[in-house]
């Protein structure tokens, strides 16, 4: 797996705290899928896609106004300091959760919700934005993480330093000043409003796995509660991106909780068990019966008293059911209400996303490369064909086609959608020019 996935190991281990340790290869193996592979994995869809383009750093850097450029910028100032914080106090064992809540945020957020800025055909000034932020981010994370992952942060430091066609200066990414927090770029309130977004979009999954349609398939409305209006005004700037991520065509807010959520509090057992023996069942009676304003009372004080007791919010869980009527789910940080009746217009948007989907898969299959333009032939049964022909123009930006036909007889590559057939055939556009 390598020194650096061992290292990394090592360090988040007991070891460290002057513990026992008992060794696995699994622990290992785990640095190396959720560190390094994805770490390097970011970096070469940089590369990739800088090739492509014929971007390098040396050609000019440009930072736009783009929300996750921000709030990227912000995440990497964020983890500078924290990684200081625990260095300065010799907690190296907090290092590498932060990695991976960083590496997390780069990749799985980041990377994947800016697919499209990089894929698009224009060299635009959002583009080149995207390119300097990730360049800067990675180039930063190397600086960040040598002590650490020596080997790697090395590699990645020159061969991102090589974009430019140059060699690097310094020579070494150990011979640099190590990266200090940047103030001017932290922006708590967006890092705030980015994790109540991607709570959005993980309670949005939930509740379409719950009535069972898939994330191709569109939904008309979804409304994102909760109590903090500030909150709500930040988010309004990320809405394209849950939009896009959950597939809805129109996203609204709410600040009144109540209409959505009842709060219930329940006492935590394990706790008060101990603590009260005999008298569990009277105490257990009153925290039930408790009502809205003395469930808020306990939520912003921290504590509640009842019948000469005082109680905490780790011995009186608060949680949240949806109200009957609602389409809602929560965690203890937001909430979301989906409006998931289908109508057939929204089902023929999911037969597109399908199209879509088996359309990229074979152009995989068949060995084209990510920049290549194709031309499609297909053939569909009626309500197939109707919603190829609704949705023509994003299936051809989405699969980089130059020409969608639709043909009478059958085609090459054959599948069903929904139980209906479709068949197609790719060709690559003999005018490929972006």
């Amino acid at each position: 797996y390598g020194a650096d996935a061992l290292r990394l190991y090592l360090i988040n281990s007991g070891l460290v705290r002057g513990e026992e340790q008992r060794f696995a290869d699994s622990g290992v193996r785990d640095m190396t899928r959720r560190a390094v592979l994805p770490w390097y994995n970011a970096f070469s869809f940089l590369q990739t896609y800088a090739a492509i383009d014929n971007w390098a750093p040396d050609k000019g850097m440009h930072f736009g106004d783009n929300v996750l450029d921000q709030w990227l910028m912000s995440r990497l100032q964020t983890l500078k300091a924290n990684i200081a914080t625990e260095m300065e106090a010799y907690r190296l064992y907090n290092v590498v959760p932060e990695l991976f809540d960083f590496i997390e945020d780069l990749t799985n957020w980041y990377i994947r919700l800016n697919r499209a800025r990089f894929w698009g055909e224009e060299v635009t000034a959002d583009k080149i934005s995207a390119y300097s932020t990730l360049y800067t981010v990675l180039i930063e994370l190397s600086l960040v993480m040598a002590p650490f992952t020596p080997f790697l942060s090395e590699y990645l430091y020159r061969a991102l330093s090589g974009l430019t066609g140059k060699s690097p200066q310094p020579h070494s990414v150990h011979l640099c000043d190590y990266p200090k927090a940047e103030e001017n770029y932290v922006k708590p309130g967006l890092e705030t409003a980015v994790d109540r977004m991607q709570q959005v979009i993980l309670l949005g999954r939930q509740k379409r796995e719950d009535v069972k349609i898939g994330l191709r398939t569109p939904l008309s409305k979804l409304i994102v509660v909760h109590r903090d209006k500030d909150l709500l005004q930040e988010m309004v700037a990320l809405e394209g991106y849950i939009a896009d991520e959950l597939n809805i065509q129109a996203i609204e807010y709410s600040s009144d909780e109540s209409a959505f959520i009842e709060l219930v509090a329940k006492p935590n057992f394990p706790l008060l068990g101990k603590r009260l023996g005999k008298k569990m069942k009277e105490f257990q009676q009153a925290i039930n019966a408790m009502d809205a304003d003395a469930i808020a009372a306990l939520q912003s004080s921290g504590s509640v008293t009842l019948l000469g007791e005082t109680f905490n919010l780790e011995e009186i869980q608060v949680l949240q059911q949806a109200r009957e009527g609602t389409n809602t789910v929560s965690n203890s940080r937001i909430a979301v209400d989906i409006d998931c009746e289908l109508t057939p217009e929204l089902v023929r948007g999911g037969y597109a996303r399908e199209m879509v989907n088996r359309i990229q898969r074979a152009r995989k299959e068949q060995g084209f490369q990510v920049s290549d333009r194709i031309n499609v032939r297909y053939h569909a049964q009626e309500d197939l064909r109707l919603a190829a022909t609704e949705h023509q123009a994003y299936i051809m930006a989405e699969t980089l086609t130059l020409e969608f036909v639709a043909v009478d007889e059958p085609c090459a590559t054959a599948t069903e959608i929904d139980g209906q057939h479709f068949s197609f055939s790719l060709s690559k556009a003999l005018n490929t020019e972006k």
